[in-house]
């Protein structure tokens, strides 16, 4: 089985850095440090034409995930533009004031991108059973969870990520995201079973101090690095899992 890497980015140029780093997916949004927003239609279609899979995040404002009926209007419609788009999937989530999934929103947002991939995001580090979510992911046909495992980062919720690819048992895939880097991926895999893994692979740029000034950029500013998709790739390739953990993600 070999391990994957999924790269969250939100602009032209992150986008061309994942292509040439070798991603395997990539998913696309605007707004990363909000945790990601629906990205431009513009850069939806060039996503489409780069010759890597990529998923449109489906997040029409920032804060919780609790979405009116208007906003699960605009989610249906951005779903209508990633399609129309051509992009291979979209990145979907709601949640209940009740701490669980909007079972009856996602199943609305799963109809209007049936054909294409679904992936449910970190939503699910927001609710109270986790393990009760991943049996309705898997009833509303998502293929994947990006989950840090109810923690801020993947080697806090690393128990908790082990307990969700064995309850899933092969029938849909743990995405493991948050804080994943060369120098703990192989430890996370090890520990887990998971092979699935999400990344920024940024890091922090300075920018122009007279238009931070101006308040049209911060200070600092992460950017995609296509050095490290490529090493983070390498170590994946590298990685090996004992088989009693293959075996207890697919029994």
């Amino acid at each position: 089985m070999r391990a994957t890497l999924e790269v969250c980015v939100d602009t032209l140029e992150g986008l061309m850095a994942c292509v040439e780093g070798g991603a395997d997916r990539i998913e696309l949004c605007s707004a990363l440090p909000l945790g990601g927003l629906t990205p431009s239609h513009g850069l939806m279609r060039a996503a489409a034409e780069c010759g890597v899979p990529a998923y449109a995040m489906i997040r029409p404002r920032q804060g919780d995930f609790c979405f009116s009926e208007r906003e699960i209007g605009v989610m249906l419609d951005d779903i209508a533009a990633a399609r129309e788009a051509g992009l291979a999937g979209v990145v979907l989530g709601a949640a209940s004031p009740q701490g669980t999934l909007d079972e009856v929103s996602l199943a609305a947002l799963c109809a209007a991108s049936d054909g294409m991939g679904r992936t449910l995001h970190r939503v699910i580090d927001t609710v109270d059973d986790r393990l009760a979510a991943v049996e309705t992911a898997i009833s509303l046909g998502f293929e994947r969870i990006l989950t840090s495992g109810g923690a801020l980062t993947v080697i806090e919720g690393v128990t908790e990520l082990g307990l969700m690819q064995r309850h899933a048992r092969g029938r849909i895939e743990i995405m493991a995201g948050s804080g994943v880097s060369m120098d703990n991926v192989a430890d996370i895999a090890r520990a887990t079973g998971i092979w699935s893994f999400h990344a920024s692979c940024s890091e922090a740029r300075q920018t122009d101090s007279a238009l931070s000034a101006f308040g049209f950029t911060t200070q600092f500013e992460r950017k995609t690095s296509a050095q490290l998709v490529r090493s983070l790739k390498i170590v994946l390739d590298e990685i090996t899992v004992p088989s009693s953990r293959i075996a207890d993600a697919g029994a």
